[in-house]
């Protein structure tokens, strides 16, 4: 397959943006067409999107599910919900889809795709349920536990954000009276700060390492069970103050992780990447939290914007044209950042957890066949919850020199507190979408701003499990949609591997003392920081 760039259609959309969009006024273009919000927005599965802010017309969006074809989106799209190797470094299959799939197929087993499934997807389905079956009934036991107060997540990357963003986006779900501490940072304060606040007898550690190797998260709990022997644990599993009871562990090594004295364990597979997991195993704090209903509630949402992103035509298939407008904004119209604002409270932590999924997936210069790319990938994803964010950088949105995209989303009903604040806190958001848009002319210089600057508005009828299932897999399949426009494989990340060792090769150097080879800079900031 040639170059993303070297397609007729990479060709057409910039004459596009160069003829057609650069001199666009979005005000003038609402008063020219009075059919553009509805041409430009959309429902999905518990998801509305208005995209009319947009600097795009009807026409822009043909040329890019143009540039979808020729650069084989739905191909790949299709490959991936097949079970077929698409995650071509790692020589595996990318099937978070199916950790929601229910066990006969749902809303895809009456798909042309599902009938591509192999006997090994059939199994591995089989595979999903069991362990969802057996991480739901340990959830329920802690949850039914009145002795357990706390539970302390131990993990990091997808392992970590995944949980905590979903845990702190349904706080007003959780029921079952526990607090739940998310610990992922090596630095010992995180932990330390946690620790301080739970007693052990009343704790439940949830450690979370696919290999019970991750240098991070296994330091934080080798640390967490030596406070816990400290306090009167006992590595005797027969004692009631024991780390079999008091420690579970996500990993698919057993073994090790009966050396650190757990013996309860749930699985999961190596077709599941961290920044995906949250739907296996490594939701179980996520079910202790809300319980089971909910939690497969969670997996509902998620399934029903798979099949959306499968079945719906590409003209109104809501992931495959958020990762085209990524592509047009990033290669197109050269915004070099997306600025998230998300405007609830629950979802303080989305914008984080986005970072993770958007730059570890497609932060790259090669492509899946180890070709350089000529063009630029991922956005900078970076942001703030609404309303801070305006009294901080909205200031540079509205009148600095950068074209920043910014992303709205936004629930139109707000929960059980406070109706008044919700109707502001909304409010507040349609207006700085608007401002983006209309700008300020006729005053002095210093308060004009030029608008024109352009929002998408994602809205929720009310952050529950389903909504925010549905909310996450779109954002997981946009990103797909973007990477298979460049080529990338947006499955690996081999950048995040080179840190990690690194690292330990410096760990061993502070130890044994050989620093040959090294450069000065690296050997003195570790003699600065770690030398006596």
């Amino acid at each position: 397959m040639v170059a993303c760039d070297q397609t007729p259609a990479w060709a057409a959309l910039q004459q596009h943006w160069a003829t057609d969009i650069q001199s666009l006024d979005l005000g003038e273009a609402f008063a020219e067409d009075g059919g553009r919000l509805a041409a430009l927005s959309q429902q999905a599965p518990w998801v509305f999107a208005d995209l009319s802010k947009n600097l795009i017309r009807p026409a822009t969006e043909v040329l890019l599910r143009q540039l979808a074809g020729e650069r084989g989106v739905p191909a790949w799209r299709d490959a991936m919900f097949a079970g077929e190797c698409v995650n071509t470094s790692e020589d595996r299959a990318a099937m978070h889809w199916l950790l929601r799939t229910p066990a006969d197929g749902g809303l895809l087993a009456a798909s042309p795709i599902a009938q591509r499934w192999s006997a090994s997807v059939r199994a591995a389905l089989a595979e999903v349920h069991a362990t969802l079956e057996s991480m739901l009934a340990l959830a329920e036991q802690v949850r039914r536990d009145s002795a357990i107060t706390d539970v302390v997540h131990i993990g990091i990357g997808g392992s970590h954000l995944g949980p905590e963003v979903v845990v702190q986006a349904l706080e007003d779900w959780h029921d079952a009276g526990k607090c739940l501490h998310f610990v992922s940072n090596v630095d010992g304060h995180e932990l330390g700060h946690v620790l301080r606040r739970v007693r052990a007898e009343s704790t439940l550690f949830i450690v979370a390492s696919k290999s019970f190797g991750t240098a991070e998260t296994m330091l934080n709990a080798h640390s967490a069970r030596t406070w816990f022997l400290a306090q009167g644990g006992s590595t005797d599993a027969t004692q009631p103050l024991s780390i079999a009871r008091h420690f579970v562990a996500l990993t698919t090594q057993v073994d090790a992780a009966a050396r650190f004295g757990i013996t309860r364990t749930l699985g999961f597979w190596d077709w599941v990447g961290g920044r995906y997991s949250l739907w296996s195993a490594i939701g179980l704090p996520i079910a202790i939290a809300i319980g089971a209903e909910r939690f497969r509630a969670l997996l509902q949402g998620a399934h029903a914007m798979d099949a959306h992103f499968l079945i719906a035509p590409d003209a109104a298939n809501l992931p495959l044209r958020l990762g085209l407008l990524d592509v047009w904004y990033r290669n197109f119209a050269h915004a070099p950042s997306r600025c998230i604002a998300p405007y609830s409270h629950g979802l303080r932590r989305l914008t984080a957890y986005l970072q993770q999924l958007e730059m570890e997936s497609n932060g790259k210069q090669v492509t899946r066949a180890g070709e350089p790319l000529m063009v630029p990938t991922a956005p900078i994803v970076w942001g703030e919850p609404g309303t801070n964010g305006q009294h901080a950088f909205f200031q540079m949105l509205h009148q600095g020199q950068e074209l920043i995209p910014v992303e709205f989303v936004a629930l139109r009903h707000g929960g059980k507190y406070l109706a008044q604040h919700h109707e502001s806190l909304v409010v507040n958001a349609i207006a700085q979408a608007q401002a983006l848009m209309l700008g300020r002319g006729g005053a002095a210089p210093e308060r004009r701003c030029p608008g024109n600057r352009p929002s998408t508005f994602l809205l929720l009828e009310q952050l529950d499990p389903a909504s925010l299932g549905a909310l996450i897999a779109l954002y997981e399949h946009r990103v797909f949609v973007s990477g298979a426009v460049w080529g990338i494989n947006s499955f690996d990340q081999w950048g995040v591997e080179l840190g990690k060792q690194l690292a330990g090769d410096l760990q061993s150097r502070q130890e044994s003392g050989q620093w040959w080879g090294v450069d000065a800079s690296t050997r003195g900031l570790m003699q600065r920081l770690l030398g006596e």
